[in-house]
């Protein structure tokens, strides 16, 4: 055995050994139980990050934990292919998407390899393959069959320079982020899916999802944002009415004005005739209209000079355009009311327009807005109602007035799942003059994407590509055009954990396989970045359920269990290029090795919250690691002269190894399998291998229980420095992988102290500590405290009524 640490050498040869032997590949195995652990696949961009290397490490130590449990664990990896960085990256450096994309793969592959991760390589995929994005094709060829995908004209972003549609997100000071270009608001036409038929379950499965954090179901329930309220249609003489969703019925009576949407029909009608009401339409349309934007920005309106009729009082009430109305958004309309609305107010306040208060008499709006619930006054026939009563009542007397009814109204909207980008999956439909939108057939799928294209960036290089979108009609056999719209990339990541178990199925989407590893809730633990807690699992979870209606899986939730783990930061920031304050995990795992920054990576903090990046905490970890190879290589050197003796007749500080060992292995067993805080299950080794390390005694007895103590370390230790354990448990003579060894078990004999602290009081008070024999009898432990200096002083010259005594714990001694 090498005297010094060689970090490369040592990680070199266990993965070589791991990968010759196929350690990690799994098999279907119905004897055992399954243990399906997945980490949210990455975007190959070229390089690994510390958030990576965290979250994969995490994913990695739960697997190696699970498969030492003797379960039948599957660990894949794969890749989120398609997306808009590969176009940039290509504009910048000049190739083909494709070509960026497939490279980084491989480099990123190598240096997942080098981090010692338990993947099973045989299930690899990569979300731009046709032979994995056939199968979303297929399945959207199902779903367009059942009515569930639909092509309808949708308001966008349009950057006119780059010649496509921009996300919320990318429209910075309404500008296009990559271009500077003034966003337009362009209508064009969009495929949506109907996740809206999936509310009611997607919500109330959440209650069912005890394996998730609370703070992750409440942004789903909140972005779903089910509401029970009133659809009331305000009137406008000789024309529709207008009609607005609210959730606040209660507060109708003190309406004051109406806002609309700049795309409204009405505003359009208003700003035909009214250039001021145009200028402000054509204002709103290079606003930004994200959530945090809206949420941010000034708000701003103008009269539209139009009225409606309150369906009550019979009142004129006026209409603006407002720019924080969205027509996306229910009805593109809301009825306003400032007294008991903050927005509202501010927006009354800031035009001069009349607020009137309805709620709450014993309270006033000279500070704002009552946006409590209360009882009703200045409200006519409602008054001295409360919310339930009024909401019923103003319900039913609209109802009457044939003006409103009871609704049930979501915030969540139907998935819009095409994009104008190239580099995406095609989405499968035929566009013919005659026949409209036709699916492709299925014989015909995959409709592969071209990867050898000229980029340029402005529009999609497909959609000018006519050997591409030329075609026929399926249906009449006429000319017609493909579809040159790409999917979504979310579309490509709310299926994958479901392929990962029968990748190499070329005649179907998924088989028996997926219900094997699928089994008893989904996906055994899922672990990814909370920024993902919305959109991408609620997807997922949607998929899901489109899968299990079609037959292909029987579970109605993706994922069992999830763990969101925090960011790495360094400097109080998180770490990115932009920012200048990453860490190269190349760079570490070159000077420390991979365990030393696995390692760290999992002490610095619990899975769930920020890490701040260390120099030092780094330095130290390699410190531990080196700590355990010389007590490894210390015991062999002692054990060439010194036979192995046994368990029986130990002394005191044997004793004391052994109960220090499996004292550390309750502790860390419980730390690994409920709770996940894999930082105190290193502060916990570190202690144990610091106590080992004093403990250098070689007799036959000693060398056992230094024998028992490494195997607990180097098993224990093994999922999170993996390839420094692989090493020393050979080098200890055995012929086994030590990832095949089953978790160590706890001895509860050895938990059995031979001594223990006894307090003592007198009248409740702590007089002294006594330190003695676990079976020394009650006579003796009291005569003991009794004869002690500090407790004699306290019972000189008084009585002792009574002596209570709590076996190896607490004597108290009542005096007089």
């Amino acid at each position: 055995m090498n005297s010094e640490y060689n970090a490369q050498e040592i990680e070199a040869q266990a993965q070589k050994y791991w990968q010759e032997n196929k350690l990690f590949e799994a098999i279907e195995d119905n004897s055992k139980e399954k243990f399906y652990c997945l980490s949210m696949f990455p975007y190959p961009s070229g390089r690994l990050h510390m958030g990576h290397v965290r979250n994969y490490s995490i994913g990695d130590v739960i697997a190696r934990y699970q498969k030492m449990q003797g379960k039948n664990v599957l660990q894949p990896i794969g890749w989120d292919g398609f997306g808009l960085p590969a176009e940039n990256a290509a504009l910048k450096n000049k190739v083909p998407p494709a070509k960026w994309t497939y490279e980084n793969i491989n480099y990123m592959r190598q240096q997942l390899t080098e981090l010692g991760f338990g993947y099973d390589w045989s299930r690899e995929l990569a979300t731009c393959h046709p032979q994995y994005y056939r199968w979303e094709q297929w399945l959207f060829v199902k779903l367009f069959e059942k009515g569930l995908v639909y092509k309808k004209n949708a308001v966008v972003n349009w950057d006119p320079v780059d010649q496509t549609v921009l996300a919320n997100e990318q429209v910075i000071d309404g500008r296009g982020w990559r271009s500077d270009a003034l966003i337009e608001k362009k209508e064009i036409s969009q495929w949506f899916m109907r996740i809206t038929d999936y509310a009611d379950e997607l919500l109330e499965g959440l209650d069912k999802l005890d394996g998730w954090p609370d703070a992750v179901k409440t942004m789903q329930k909140n972005w779903i944002g089910k509401s029970i309220g009133l659809e009331i249609d305000f009137t406008r003489k000789n024309f529709d009415t207008l009609s607005v969703y609210t959730t606040r019925p209660d507060t109708l009576m003190g309406v004051t004005y109406l806002a609309i949407a700049a795309e409204h029909p009405l505003a359009l009608e208003a700003g035909k005739d009214n250039p001021a009401v145009q200028a402000f339409i054509d204002e709103c349309k290079a606003m930004e209209t994200s959530e945090a934007a809206m949420e941010t920005m000034e708000k701003k309106g103008i009269d539209s000079e139009l009225k409606c009729t309150h369906p009550i009082t019979g009142e004129v009430v006026p209409i603006w355009v407002a720019n924080f109305i969205l027509m996306g958004y229910g009805t593109g309309a809301v009825m306003s009311v400032p007294a008991h609305d903050e927005r509202d107010y501010e927006f009354a306040k800031k035009y001069n327009i009349n607020i009137k208060q309805v709620i709450n008499k014993d309270k006033n709006t000279n500070e704002g807005a009552i946006t409590d619930k209360g009882v009703l006054f200045n409200s006519g026939q409602f008054d001295g109602l409360g919310f339930d009563q009024a909401f019923d009542k103003i319900a039913k007397t609209l109802e009457d007035k044939n003006l409103g009814s009871k609704k049930t109204n979501y915030r969540l909207r139907d998935w819009g799942v095409s994009r104008q980008r190239y580099w995406g999956c095609p989405i499968p439909v035929i566009n013919c003059p005659s026949c409209g939108s036709v699916a492709v057939e299925e014989s015909d799928l995959p409709v592969v994407l071209p990867e050898e294209v000229s980029f340029d960036g402005v529009g999609s290089p497909i959609k000018k590509m006519p050997e591409f979108y030329t075609t026929t009609c399926p249906k009449c056999g006429k000319a017609a055009q493909r579809e040159t719209d790409t999917f979504d990339t979310f579309f490509e990541s709310s299926w994958y954990f479901s392929r990962y178990t029968c990748k190499d199925n070329s005649k179907a989407m998924l088989d028996e396989r997926a219900n094997y590893w699928l089994k008893g809730g989904g996906v055994d633990q899922y672990i990814g970045g909370i920024e993902h807690a919305i959109l991408h699992l609620l997807y997922a979870r949607f998929f899901n359920k489109l899968l299990r209606d079609e037959g292909l899986v029987e579970n109605d939730e993706p994922f069992k269990n999830l763990l969101t783990q925090g960011m790495v930061l360094k400097d109080g920031a998180k770490m990115s290029k932009s920012k200048g304050n990453t860490v190269d995990p190349q760079e570490m795992i070159a000077q420390y090795g991979a365990d030393t920054v696995r390692l760290f990576i999992l002490f610095a903090a619990p899975p769930t919250q920020d890490l701040e990046w260390s120099d030092s905490g780094l330095e130290g970890a390699h410190r531990f690691i080196n700590k355990v190879y010389r007590l490894v290589k210390d015991f062999i050197k002692d054990q060439v002269s010194n036979p192995v003796g046994s368990l029986d007749n130990l002394n005191e500080i044997q004793q004391n190894i052994r109960f220090k060992t499996h004292q550390t292995l309750k502790k860390i067993t419980d730390d690994m399998e409920r709770r996940h805080l894999f930082n105190t299950v290193i502060a916990a080794l570190m202690e144990l291998s610091n106590t080992l390390s004093k403990f250098t005694d070689t007799t036959d007895t000693s060398m056992v229980v230094r024998k028992e103590s490494l195997h607990i370390l180097l098993k224990t230790l093994s999922p999170i420095a993996p390839h420094l354990c692989h090493h020393l448990w050979q080098e200890l003579g055995h012929k086994t992988a030590i990832i095949n060894e089953p978790w160590p078990s706890i001895d509860e004999s050895a938990l059995v102290q031979n001594k223990v602290q006894i307090i003592v009081q007198v009248n409740g008070k702590l007089r002294a500590k006594l330190i003695t024999h676990a079976d020394t009898s009650k006579a003796q432990v009291e005569a003991q405290a009794l004869a002690d200096e500090n407790v004699a002083k306290f019972i000189d010259g008084k009585t002792v009524i009574k002596v209570i005594v709590v076996p190896n714990k607490l004597i108290n001694i009542v005096v007089h």
